[in-house]
């Protein structure tokens, strides 16, 4: 992931990295490791579904709660609650399913032209401020403009609710269904699908009794069982288990954000001395990182690298926490060496780049500027890359690039006017009609979002 997670937005890529928005900060988390883990396990679903990989975006949202949903027809988003209470690969592949299930279906068509030319940011925001306001109505708190909605919502409009949210039910149950198409068309098990209903069940036992089935977006867990049982029990492939190094990645990657996400306390206590496992000492290297005990996080990592050498993310987790511990120089040969095992991964480059940068050491300067730009031409949305390379190419005296790389930031972030105001500028010291005037035009040609005026 990019590194630490905890509360706080890093402005640096690595292990765990919560992303920042003009808006605020969002709960966006950037991960190398995970994110390879995720599309290892999406690829072959996507294929089944007649799905380009490609054209699909998968998202991972801070939050410790088992969900996950698509927005429109090429974006994906995951929780990481759904990762880590997730306790082995199948069950994850079936929720990755469900959600194809929803993309090939043509579920989102109607949502999808109006979010498609929307920026991430803008998407997550509004989801969270629906999420917020339906969780607000759930629990009661909507107080007196909440009781008038509900009010609002008898008579016509609440035959139109329920008529809306029956088509939504059959929408889920056709994407289950799909769901079970792709897992048996790729020789996977459906047995993680329904352990995850079950899970759910569990969970609302208490509650169901008091639940209308006609007011809710999705079939009720025990229908949903019902439905798939049969389907799963008599599949071949039900006893199949996860490829072991599919499963080894799985425990690698919920330790990490263990060791990112929960208090020290809890990680070391989740994961004991005693436990000698290489995902226990995966865990505690982190939280000692976290709590600034780097010599001591150094010699766990060390650790972890003499038991596995060719893995690009343990390197890249020392080279993260030398760079955060003001250590620049010293980061800059782990992470070199991430970049040779994992040369594909713009995270990792982009970290690399700020190492370089932040060692302070003008004879870097070139070479940063070479990966910091292979890291953006992977990663476009990563703004820290473009500020990262704004600082380079502002000390070697490029002022037009440093100002394009600025706009590049801010647009990334979603700040369009500042990224106008930056390629304003850059258009002014670019030669008019060159490559890099014509980038920034590209830029100052992006129509802002209208903004409802307050009305007295």
């Amino acid at each position: 992931m990019a590194t630490a997670l905890a509360a706080a937005v890093l402005a640096t890529p690595g292990p765990v990295l919560p992303s920042a928005t003009a808006q605020g900060r969002l709960p966006l988390i950037r991960d190398a490791e995970i994110e390879s883990l995720i599309r290892d396990y999406s690829q072959p679903i996507f294929r089944a579904a007649g799905i380009s990989g490609s054209d699909i975006q998968i998202y991972l949202l801070n939050s410790k709660d088992f969900n996950a949903f698509v927005a429109d027809g090429r974006r994906m988003f995951i929780n990481v609650g759904t990762l880590m209470k997730s306790e082995t690969p199948n069950q994850v592949i079936g929720v990755l399913a469900h959600e194809a299930g929803h993309i090939a279906g043509g579920h989102l068509a109607r949502a999808r032209e109006q979010l498609a030319k929307t920026q991430t940011a803008a998407i997550i925001s509004m989801l969270l401020g629906a999420a917020a306001a339906a969780a607000a109505a759930a629990s009661g708190s909507g107080g007196i403009a909440g009781q008038a909605g509900s009010a609002a919502a008898l008579g016509g409009q609440q035959i139109a609710q329920r008529s809306f949210l029956a088509y939504r039910r059959t929408e889920e149950r056709a994407a289950d269904l799909a769901a079970m198409n792709y897992l048996e068309a790729t020789g996977q098990s459906g047995r993680g699908m329904l352990e995850v209903f079950r899970q759910f069940e569990n969970q609302a036992i208490f509650s169901s009794r008091f639940v209308d089935p006609y007011v809710v977006s999705h079939p009720m867990p025990g229908d949903r069982i019902a439905t798939l049982e049969d389907i799963v029990l008599r599949s071949p492939f039900y006893n199949r288990a996860d490829p072991p190094e599919l499963v080894a990645r799985h425990n690698l990657m919920r330790a990490k954000l263990t060791g990112f996400l929960e208090a020290p306390q809890t990680v070391f206590r989740r994961y004991p001395r005693s436990d000698t496992s290489i995902e226990a000492r995966y865990a505690r290297a982190i939280a000692r990182y976290r709590t600034a005990d780097i010599r001591a996080a150094v010699r766990d990592i060390d650790g972890l690298i003499k038991s596995q050498p060719n893995n690009p993310y343990f390197w890249e987790l020392k080279g993260q926490a030398l760079l955060e511990s003001g250590r620049p120089k010293d980061s800059i040969k782990p992470l070199r060496r991430a970049v040779e095992l994992a040369p594909k991964s713009g995270l990792i480059r982009i970290l690399l780049g700020q190492a370089l940068v932040a060692s302070g050491d003008n004879r870097y300067l070139g070479d940063a500027i070479s990966h910091l730009s292979q890291g953006v031409s992977r990663e476009p949305d990563a703004s820290v890359g473009h500020r990262q390379l704004a600082m380079a190419y502002s000390r070697s005296g490029r002022n037009a690039d440093a100002a394009l790389a600025s706009a590049r930031a801010y647009y990334a972030e979603g700040q369009i006017k500042l990224a106008k105001q930056q390629a304003t500028r850059a258009q002014r010291l670019f030669k008019r009609g060159s490559p890099g005037w014509l980038q920034a035009d590209d830029i100052l040609k992006i129509k802002e979002p209208r903004r409802n005026k307050r009305r007295n």
